[in-house]
């Protein structure tokens, strides 16, 4: 009996402290809705300066994408010096960010932004151009906290070759000490499934390897990222890589089917392309409040893939006030099709009555409807509804 008892002390004890850990390892309040921004890499890659990064900010704001939700300006690799100083301290690079990174965190928080910088679990970044954190973490996330830094995206190159698992969580406890909240924005790539650990550790993780301008890249890391649907939640979310919407490589349909499939699956919606010439088609996808919404909602329950018959697919999932966003999807480029989903399939009762709401036409549909709908869609196109049991 008395080693019974023990034992159930024992395991009492350890069902605490695994609580304890989840709660504590990271617990830092943000992120309760996917984080939504700009970062520097999708465009320029190491072509950056403060000039750029400063205007960059002036441009969210003159846009009006601040106003829809667009927060956080993130400067991606090559930053800082090649070197360390002498006492093992970053520097922002001094022929391209001359005034130091401090200034430009302030100049970006005078917008009203926050202010986002870069670096590797690893002895050097991914372009070789700067130190990475490896054995420096307290004393680099001290340093970015001094500077105001609000995001630290975490990246993956020029390891030790010790697991993810063993260095992403050294820079959590770091982030935690620096005396400043900043968000963990994990880059480890998926390459151990970050999705089932990663809540413990970061605000968001990487589920995919990095996204190019094209449709076949987008879909095929949507759909890596869609097989983890049930990890993501307010405080931690599935990242499939920014956002590629008016880099060029797309059309608009395709666009707006990236940015959609984006918004549903509760991504962070961080824009990758020049925001200081922005044209207006990718404007309009990009300041869409409608879609936005949808990926800030609530309930904070990413959707997923739940009916798919050769290149027509329907995406759906839950929002807050019982309704439902349903998304259909023709990846095909052998003209318009019908899709059909029954409700059934999205998750209404059966005999329930709907509205129906086009959040890409701004439109809602006069007549309620029932059991199912029937819809033409364009190749390489969406469309997205948020539907409304009545």
């Amino acid at each position: 009996m008395e080693k019974k008892q023990a034992l159930q002390c024992v395991v009492l004890f350890v069902c605490i402290s695994a609580s304890w850990i989840r709660v504590e390892s990271l617990g830092n309040g943000l992120g309760l809705t996917p984080q939504m921004g700009w970062n520097s890499w999708n465009h320029f890659g190491c072509n950056i300066n403060e000039k750029l990064i400063r205007q960059t900010a002036d441009a969210l704001v003159s846009s009006g994408l601040a106003n829809v939700g667009y927060k956080y300006i993130n400067i991606d690799d090559c930053w800082a010096n090649y070197n360390r100083d002498k006492w093992g301290n970053l520097h922002g690079n001094d022929a391209t960010f001359p005034s130091g990174i401090k200034a430009l965190a302030d100049y970006v928080h005078s917008k009203g932004l926050k202010f986002g910088i870069y670096s590797s679990a690893g002895t050097r970044t991914c372009s070789g151009r700067m130190p990475g954190s490896l054995g420096y973490e307290k004393q680099d996330a001290k340093t970015f906290a001094s500077w105001g830094v609000d995001y630290l995206k975490y990246d993956n190159c020029n390891t030790d070759g010790s697991a993810e698992k063993q260095r992403f969580p050294v820079m959590t406890q770091a982030l935690r000490a620096s005396g400043r909240n900043i968000f963990y924005s994990m880059c480890e790539w998926g390459y151990q499934e970050p999705a089932k650990w990663g809540a413990e550790v970061g605000n968001s993780w990487r589920t995919t390897t990095d996204i190019k301008d094209t449709w076949s890249s987008m879909l095929f890391n949507i759909d890596i990222n869609d097989g983890y649907a049930k990890y993501a939640r307010p405080g931690g979310w599935n990242d499939p890589d920014m956002l590629e919407v008016g880099n060029g490589g797309m059309s608009y349909n395709e666009y707006v089917a990236h940015f959609s499939l984006w918004a549903i699956s509760k991504a962070p919606l961080i824009i990758g392309c020049d925001v200081i010439n922005l044209n207006k088609e990718a404007h309009s996808i990009l300041a869409n409040k409608e879609v936005i919404a949808i990926n800030q909602d609530s309930l904070g329950v990413q959707a997923n893939k739940v009916k798919k018959y050769g290149d027509l697919e329907v995406w759906a999932g839950p929002l807050s006030g019982g309704r439902k966003v349903v998304l259909l999807l023709n990846r095909g480029n052998q003209g318009t099709k019908l899709i059909t989903f029954n409700w059934a399939d999205v998750g209404i009762p059966p005999n329930s009555a709907a509205t129906l709401r086009d959040v890409w036409l701004h439109y809602t549909y006069k007549k309620t409807i029932r059991h199912k709908l029937t819809v033409k869609v364009a190749p390489h196109s969406c469309r997205l509804f948020v539907l409304q049991p009545v």
